[in-house]
């Protein structure tokens, strides 16, 4: 029987990125706004791997070009939100600010106006 290569769960697939794919790609990410990988993993999508910096040189580039595309022609203008405003966050909206900051202040939290 022939040897077969197994990849452990959650192991990158290729090469590593290199320094410059890294440094690069936290460097557009510091421009559109995030602090680090771990800031930006929800909005981009990253893995827990990614959100450490640990990137194979297709995903570096790949997400590099997705910046760089977003940078060049913006966001899109209708956006769609990726999840469905929960039960509790539909409720909330229909509460009045002030009657929220109310509550909020009776629960001994600061509620300053925008």
């Amino acid at each position: 029987m022939g040897k077969t290569k197994s990849m452990a769960f959650g192991q990158p697939s290729g090469p590593p990125a290199s320094a410059r794919q890294v440094r690069e790609l936290l460097s557009l990410l510091n421009e559109a706004g995030h602090v680090d990988f771990r800031d930006a993993r929800g909005p981009m999508g990253f893995t827990q791997r990614q959100a450490a910096g640990k990137f194979t040189g297709p995903e570096a580039a790949g997400f590099i070009e997705r910046l760089q595309d977003d940078a060049f022609h913006g966001p899109p203008p209708d956006a769609v939100p990726l999840t469905r405003p929960s039960a509790d966050d539909r409720l909330l909206g229909r509460i009045p600010s002030e009657q929220l900051a109310v509550e909020l202040r009776r629960r001994g939290w600061t509620a300053l106006e925008p």
